[in-house]
């Protein structure tokens, strides 16, 4: 049984003070427990989506609606944002511990967290002794921590190397298979977004709206390998034709 949340985005529109329209008549429905990733050129309204998914922003028109229940939800930016003082552990329990948790349960909880991205071994040490790969990964750990039900990703791997972003892709994957929750992923990478993803959404250049929905039709298990495969490239020959064709 999915442990994530479903969401629906109806007439989405945010305009800014400056007349910039990041969105504009964006609707989406996300069944709970799916791996959607968002795709579309650079300021086109991804992550001001996000943001709105968040409640970090308001919509100017339209609304934002999550599935009953507990609508709790995490958010990894681009930037892992690790505070350099604090320990590996520490960084990762903060959220429990900015919500009253007692120290021995968030600690526990922490240490699960970093065993779950594989750094059970590194919670003594400090984000200046960690590589990007492995900041990034506190990072989703934090997120992790709170057992959230949506999880929303900002080009988390965009910044990296590519064979720590495709190392990274696959661990997601695991995780997210693992946990049944709900993600909205942001990235520019289309062989990312086919590999990791059930769904595509491509947007057009800003103010963004829907171009392409693409349903992901690859196995379950996903091997390194797959990315190699005809129908691997299939997908992300659709993808990369709904991002040129919407003015990308």
């Amino acid at each position: 049984m999915s442990k994530g949340i479903g969401l629906r985005l109806t007439g989405l529109r945010r305009a800014f003070d400056d007349g910039v329209v990041a969105l504009d008549g964006v609707d989406l429905v996300v069944e709970a427990g799916r791996f959607v990733a968002l795709l579309g050129p650079s300021g086109c309204g991804k992550s001001t989506l996000l943001r709105l998914v968040a409640g970090l922003d308001t919509p100017s028109a339209g609304a934002v609606s999550l599935g009953g229940g507990d609508p709790r939800l995490a958010y990894v930016f681009q930037d892992p944002h690790l505070l350099p003082w604090r320990s590996v552990l520490r960084n990762v329990a903060l959220p429990l511990e900015l919500h009253g948790t007692p120290p021995a349960e968030r600690e526990a909880a922490a240490r699960e967290a970093l065993e779950g991205v594989g750094l059970a071994e590194w919670g003594d040490h400090y984000p200046a002794q960690l590589s990007g790969g492995m900041r990034m990964r506190v990072s989703l750990a934090r997120a992790l921590v709170t057992q959230p039900r949506l999880l929303l990703l900002d080009e988390p791997f965009g910044a990296l190397d590519e064979l720590t972003r495709l190392r990274l892709d696959e661990q997601l994957r695991d995780l997210w298979r693992a946990r049944g929750l709900t993600v909205l992923f942001v990235t520019h990478s289309i062989s990312e977004a086919t590999f990791l993803a059930e769904r595509a959404v491509v947007f057009s250049p800003r103010p963004a709206r829907v171009v392409l929905d693409l349903p992901i039709d690859l196995p379950e298990e996903r091997p390194p390998a797959i990315r190699t495969s005809q129908a691997f490239s299939a997908i992300a020959e659709q993808l990369f034709g709904a991002l040129r064709e919407g003015g990308a």
